[in-house]
């Protein structure tokens, strides 16, 4: 498994997808949520390829990512993070100087500060179940912040899916499983989703976004996608019915809209 290193030295483990036959874009970085691993896109990662090759990573603190958090870790270091994994990509060759760009959640703010810090290695954006941040946008509420703290596994599965489709689909529940090495890396996680603000770099993107949230999403809640739709000049906005936090899994015309977003000149 190849890893990246980060600037403070820290090995990030990634691994790359080949692009599907005939697909011709530049290739797509994801970035996961808070606490989950690369192994949290697998469910659509195969569909993803159509954009090109797909590079997935572990954040620091889980996986077979080291477990170094060196100073309070914020999504602007995790920005930094996904800038070296980039970066590696590009020397093996498997991505170019610029590369379309996907953020689920707490991935989401840290591609806010990627496109804005970097916008000459992002050509499009995706945020997907996302927010500028509590200060201008909307908390999670308390009962949320209680079943996160709580580690409560039922309900956060079903802070993620509708309890009828997650009966029968077993490897989602698998797919958003936590996978921190440590507590102090659970606590780093949570930390730099909480406290993230968003509100300078998101005026700063220049870079075509699409901005993705299911209607029904109680841990990141809806308003904030429209919140940042209307912060991104030029932004589109995708709400998806009956769906919640999870919706990149649940909903599949989630993936169609991204790929034929990311497929636009």
């Amino acid at each position: 498994m190849p890893f990246a290193v980060t600037p403070d030295g820290s090995r990030l483990s990634y691994i790359t997808h080949p692009a599907a036959p005939g697909a011709t874009g530049p290739g797509l970085l994801l970035i996961a949520g808070q606490a989950l691993g690369a192994s949290s896109w697998d469910p659509v990662v195969d569909d993803l390829r159509a954009a090109g090759p797909v590079v997935v990573y572990d954040h620091r603190g889980i996986g077979e990512s080291d477990d170094v958090f060196p100073r309070r870790w914020s999504t602007r270091d995790c920005a930094v993070d996904a800038l070296a994994v980039l970066d590696a990509a590009r020397a093996d060759g498997i991505l170019g100087e610029q590369a379309d760009v996907y953020g689920f959640s707490m991935g989401g703010r840290a591609a806010q500060w990627l496109a804005a810090d970097h916008p000459e290695r992002v050509r499009r954006l995706v945020l997907g179940a996302t927010t500028v941040g509590d200060r201008h946008g909307l908390p999670r509420p308390d009962e949320v912040l209680r079943i996160l703290v709580r580690s409560d596994r039922q309900a956060l599965l079903e802070l993620f899916f509708t309890p009828d489709w997650l009966a029968g689909h077993p490897e989602a529940a698998e797919a958003i499983l936590a996978r921190p090495r440590s507590l102090p890396a659970q606590r780093a996680h949570f930390a730099a989703s909480t406290d993230h603000d968003g509100w300078d770099a998101s005026a700063a993107i220049s870079a075509p976004t699409l901005v993705l949230h299911g209607a029904e999403d109680r841990m990141c809640p809806p308003r904030n996608a429209e919140i940042l739709a209307d912060r991104i000049r030029g932004a589109r906005l995708r709400l998806y019915p009956g769906v919640r936090h999870g919706y990149q899994l649940q909903e599949p015309s989630a993936t169609r809209d991204a790929l034929a977003f990311l497929a636009e000149p």
